[in-house]
């Protein structure tokens, strides 16, 4: 399977991190592009500092993620990407910040993923934004009506209560199962309602 991942500058990071590591380990061919902002979250979720480079902060994310994942800068518009050609399984952006909604909405395609985002719309292929921002505007409410009316799978980072898990991992799990759920990509990492 190919899926593009877009990391932005919203808080999620544990999201984004399992998500590397699942897609990576599961066998899944994984472009990646974290834009400045979305460096600066992971740096600042992950390691408690804002001021570590952009660099390190994705080697540090990479580390943990055996398989083949190929890094993209956000203004490479030479990307596989970037066009409709290249062949795609699926597009998640974990997390989509306010600002990268309120752009695709727009149809304005700023970076790299953005554009990767327009193509899924454009060629009707499987895109997953996974916002989190709380509470939300009415301005934020019609930007995601906006996309899933585009075709776009509108997911929060918002985890379930009723397994009862008992640790940030768990409950960071539930929610990436279910990015997971909407690509078609196997797991085991929750359980099913009923079993």
């Amino acid at each position: 399977m190919r899926v593009f991942l877009g990391i932005t500058g919203a808080s999620g990071a544990l999201y984004a991190r399992r998500l590397v590591e699942v897609l990576a380990a599961g066998g899944c061919e994984l472009g990646l592009c974290v834009s400045a902002a979305g460096a600066e979250v992971l740096a600042t979720e992950l390691h408690g500092d804002a001021l570590l480079s952009a660099d390190e902060v994705v080697a540090r994310l990479l580390e943990g993620a055996p398989g083949r994942v190929a890094l993209f800068d956000p203004a490479d518009w030479h990307a596989p990407y970037a066009s409709g050609s290249a062949k795609v399984d699926a597009y998640v952006v974990c997390p989509c910040s306010a600002g990268t909604l309120g752009a695709l909405a727009a149809g304005v395609s700023q970076n790299l993923i953005h554009r990767a985002a327009a193509v899924a719309l454009k060629e009707e292929r499987k895109l997953v934004l996974c916002t989190r921002e709380t509470p939300l505007s009415t301005i934020q409410i019609e930007n995601m009506l906006t996309l899933r009316r585009a075709g776009a799978t509108i997911l929060p980072l918002s985890p379930g209560f009723y397994h009862g898990e008992s640790s940030v991992a768990a409950l960071v799990d539930f929610v990436v199962a279910r990015v997971l759920d909407q690509i078609g990509f196997s797991h085991e990492l929750s359980a099913r309602w009923g079993q």
